[in-house]
């Protein structure tokens, strides 16, 4: 039997899986269904938290050089009036950095890393899994190629299904679920170029989700010769679930422009943003109900197919980051592999649904849905009549101690 770990998908937590094993000395393999890693996406933000990891796993300088170090966080209402800026990052007194950058950068970045410490014959690309069997000796993997032709079996002592929001795997093994839970908005992304805004390090949220809410923040510096940033934006409105999930379908600029028409403020045109932007995506705000175990023998999940959320907070991929971390020290410290994946799901799977559920109804921008409903969406005469300053510190350091970023918890679990 092969003593190796098999890790199904390289989006981001996978190939983080990679590393973190590798850097624990457990060889494994890379199975990717894709025939080639695409830049898939648009901007994610990597918090403190997660950044602390691959910090330590030496990739921050490759990073900060494709990357926007993200300096703070800005509230506005629809009618550009300013409610609260709260620092982020090193600026926040963390020791690691916020990024902001593109999901197809970080992936390029950690796929690098792979190839240059593990060896690029340890990731197979168009290989598409089919299904895994666990036994008491190891595992087994199935395959096919993109044309559906079947591929040689692979064996391993565990399995690790990384294969994102619609993982066969999960599905497998939980082929009862009920479908992905829709929260009742759907959100269009783009990328546009253009000259920095406000600090040329903010992230900024606006706005509610009727009639609309805007979340923009820059992911690239000096994209050309003229000093302009690679902007990414979120639009994000109330309405019948129009299209199932898939992180790569196209949008349209029509079918979500309206309610911006008139969102011109003295430092950002946000519906010419709109119509400039190189491309539009279009995903259903959807999340799953947690599970109740993740692992089956020799196989567990990690990332989106353990707990897909709803993309608020900044959080998601930084979760699969902490999955990779956690289960690379439990593979560590376990003799036997098969409780390890157990130990790993036991730390693991509470601490995510918490976050799953609490992006359901109170992530960072319920600061922005506060101001909403007491001003009844109407322009306020000063923001300390309608919420005072203690209560929007509290909002968003209650979601950091969820997500486990506040500086408490990172202190805790050096």
């Amino acid at each position: 039997m092969s003593d190796e770990v098999l890790i199904i998908g390289a989006g981001i937590g996978g190939l983080t899986l990679a590393l973190e094993l590798h850097e624990a000395g457990i060889p494994c393999r890379l199975y990717e269904a894709a025939p080639e890693l695409k830049a898939v996406g648009v901007g994610i933000n990597i918090l403190p938290h997660a950044q602390r990891e691959l910090t330590r796993l030496g990739l921050e300088p490759a990073m900060a050089a494709v990357a926007v170090e993200t300096k703070e966080a800005a509230f506005y209402n629809r009618f550009g009036q300013h409610i609260y800026t709260e620092p982020l990052g090193r600026a926040a007194g963390y020791a690691w950095p916020q990024f902001s950058i593109h999901r197809g950068d970080l992936q390029l970045v950690l796929l690098e890393a792979v190839t240059a410490r593990l060896g690029a014959d340890r990731l197979h690309r168009g290989w598409r899994c089919t299904g895994v069997r666990s036994d008491a000796d190891g595992v087994t993997a199935h395959f096919a190629d993109c044309d559906g032709g079947a591929l040689d079996d692979q064996r391993g002592s565990i399995a690790i299904a990384c294969d994102g929001v619609n993982s066969v795997i999960r599905k497998q093994f939980h082929p009862g679920e009920r479908e992905p839970r829709y929260s009742g908005v759907t959100m269009w992304r783009g990328v546009t170029k253009m000259k920095p805004v406000l600090s040329g390090a903010t992230f900024v949220r606006a706005g509610w989700l009727n009639p609309g809410k805007l979340v923009m923040y820059p992911i690239r510096n000096g994209v050309d010769a003229e000093g302009n940033q690679l902007m990414n934006w979120l639009a994000e409105n109330e309405t019948p679930q129009r299209v199932a999930r898939d992180w790569t379908r196209k949008g349209y600029l029509a079918d979500f422009i309206a309610p911006y028409a008139d969102w011109q403020w003295d430092w950002i045109d946000v519906p010419e943003m709109f119509r400039r932007a190189e491309t539009i995506l279009e995903y259903p705000m959807v999340d799953q109900d947690p599970l109740d175990r993740w692992t089956f023998g020799r196989v567990t999940l990690l990332g989106d197919a353990a707990h897909p959320m709803v993309p608020r907070g900044s959080n998601g991929a930084g979760q699969s980051i902490l999955d990779a971390k956690v289960l690379a020290e439990r593979l560590r410290a376990h003799a036997d592999w098969a409780e390890a994946l157990v130990a790993y799901e036991a730390a693991r799977l509470p601490a995510t649904s918490n976050v799953v559920l609490t992006n359901r109804v109170n992530p960072p921008d319920a600061i922005l849905r506060v101001v909403y409903e007491r001003t009844g969406d109407t322009p306020f005469e000063r923001i300390d009549d309608v919420v005072s300053r203690e209560e929007l510190v509290a909002i968003t350091d209650a979601y950091k101690k969820v997500a486990g970023y506040d500086p408490a918890s990172l202190a805790a679990s050096r």
